[in-house]
């Protein structure tokens, strides 16, 4: 009995020792900022989560071709990963937003999406006790729009991944990919001339390309144009990075891709897809002419760019 009572004391210090650290830890705008992400108030209908569609177990990317908002709306483009971030200089698929505080907004207010003004988005903040303790304790004040994106974008910058077999084999470990991600990486760089446009250390360049999947019909996104109203513009998508892209299917601004093997096969031969493309980029004009163990190799190269924390 006596023995019984020591270990529930103990418990019970432990707990008040636990609390006590809580309570005297300052919390970061990066972790105020991984609260707002995962919290379904910044939605109309507090139905989602800005986590709802940027998945955390899929590289923070969606699952299906375009997300479901507020309402069972549909969206029209593809979700994208969002870690590897910091360096980016424009984003979404059309770059119209130049910064991540402007990007962590836009989700909020899109009627397809969150739908949330942020007049009523900061209202919601303002009316939580716990809300305005971690505002006025990071910045000073009550929750406002700069510090709700200030917040939202120090996690996004936390999101930056560098373990994968890839990075290792990089820096001198010959068994940490495996000999057909070997010869993939050579494809990579050659054959398939995908360095031309996936380069750095994120595997962008952070350009936007016309892959030819615009054909002013059927397929009338204009990408790009739709911002700049430029014709050179027109078809024109960002450049996505490849960073744990074997884990954030389906693939491109439409999502019609399910799988890596249909994204190799596609710049493999881009007519076969989509025969009438209208201003596709000189790179492809002509196919690759991979062989299957190319295309085997050149997948599983992709496949060692996942970071560890994704792995399954």
């Amino acid at each position: 009995m006596k023995k019984a009572i020591f270990f529930l004391w103990c418990g019970v210090l432990l707990c008040l020792s636990s609390f006590q650290l809580k309570e005297h830890h300052e919390l970061t705008p990066e972790e105020l900022g991984r609260l707002l992400f995962e919290d379904k108030r910044l939605s109309a209908d507090r139905s989602i989560s800005c986590a709802s569609c940027h998945i955390p177990a899929f590289a923070f990317g969606d699952t299906t071709a375009v997300s479901v908002g507020v309402g069972g709306q549909k969206g029209s483009r593809n979700t994208p990963a969002i870690t590897n971030m910091a360096a980016r200089t424009h984003f979404f698929w059309d770059g119209r937003a130049t910064s991540l505080e402007q990007q962590v907004l836009r989700p909020i207010e899109n009627p397809l999406e969150m739908a949330l003004p942020l007049d009523e988005a900061i209202a919601r903040l303002g009316a939580d006790a716990q809300y305005l303790s971690y505002f006025q304790k990071i910045y000073g004040r009550q929750p406002d729009t700069t510090a709700l994106a200030d917040a939202l974008a120090a996690f996004v910058r936390t999101l930056e991944t560098a373990d994968t077999p890839f990075d290792r084999w990089m820096r001198g470990d010959t068994s940490a990919m495996s000999e057909a991600a070997i010869r993939g990486h050579t494809i990579f760089m050659e054959k398939g001339k995908c360095f031309e446009c996936h380069f750095g250390p994120d595997f962008t360049g952070d350009e936007f390309r016309n892959i030819g999947l615009f054909n002013g019909k059927d397929l009338n996104d204009p990408g790009r144009f739709a911002i700049t109203r430029d014709s050179a513009d027109i078809g024109r998508f960002k450049v996505p990075g490849l960073r744990n892209v074997a884990v954030s299917a389906p693939y491109m601004h439409h999502g019609a891709f399910r799988t890596l093997r249909e994204v190799i096969d596609y710049y493999d031969n881009p007519d076969r897809f989509v025969p009438n493309s209208i201003g596709r980029d000189s790179l492809l004009s002509r196919p690759l002419n991979l062989t299957d163990r190319e295309k085997s190799d050149l997948e599983a190269f992709l496949h060692a760019l996942t970071d560890d924390r994704f792995k399954r």
